[in-house]
């Protein structure tokens, strides 16, 4: 239940934090500015790769591959920096305020689809303006959507906002019940409602029982 988050594996100071980890009961760990599989597997404990440099981003499927890597995070504002952008959200005065930029988007998938891939959870990036209430839950039912397995936050009152986004509605779960019930009358595709039913409709369905502890 406990990660500790260290810094770059290119750093003296990653050395000493992984030292100081093995005097204690501590055995998982965030790579901060993870960019290579290689460095990340030098941890040598089960390990969360935080995505967030250019570099990172281009090897983000080598480094989900690494056999000690258990899930994947991104960071949007590190990733910008390091692209000497300034801003990895489109401003109040843009169409699309408040959102990502279609760079940090891309990023974002990749990561999604990266862990996917490779059978690893998928942490989705702090939402910072801790005062956007209705953007982050905007942003963390997005990310459900996707199939990410949690979002991080950067601040307590946002804990609230995103469990409630992460728990399926009674509707969601009335919904799911009553297809995964109806397929097992049905050896392949059938109606439902009116709509088409197949594997991966069916998949949808068990993810939320999942999420809901059905």
């Amino acid at each position: 239940r406990t990660i500790v988050r260290i810094n770059a594996s290119t750093t003296g100071e990653a050395r000493r934090d992984l030292a100081a980890i093995a005097e204690t009961t501590y055995r998982v760990v965030m790579v901060a500015k993870a960019q290579t599989a290689d460095e990340v597997a030098r941890t040598e404990m089960q390990t969360i790769a935080l995505i967030e440099t250019p570099l990172g981003a281009v090897n983000v499927n080598e480094i989900a591959a690494a056999p000690n890597v258990i899930g994947l995070m991104w960071g949007a504002e590190d990733l910008v920096a390091g692209l000497g952008g300034s801003s990895s959200r489109f401003s109040p005065d843009e169409p699309r305020a408040g959102t990502y930029r279609d760079l940090p988007r891309y990023v974002r998938a990749a990561v999604r689809l990266a862990a996917a891939a490779n059978d690893r959870f998928a942490v989705d990036a702090v939402h910072l303006d801790i005062d956007d209430v209705e953007g982050l839950r905007d942003e963390v039912l997005d990310a459900v959507a996707l199939g990410y397995h949690a979002t991080a936050c950067i601040h307590p009152s946002q804990v609230v906002t995103i469990r409630d986004a992460y728990r399926p509605t009674a509707e969601q779960i009335e919904w799911a019940t009553a297809l995964v019930t109806a397929a097992d009358d049905h050896s392949g595709v059938f109606t439902h409602d009116g709509k088409m039913i197949d594997g991966p409709v069916l998949n949808q369905a068990r993810a939320v029982l999942t999420r809901a502890g059905c």
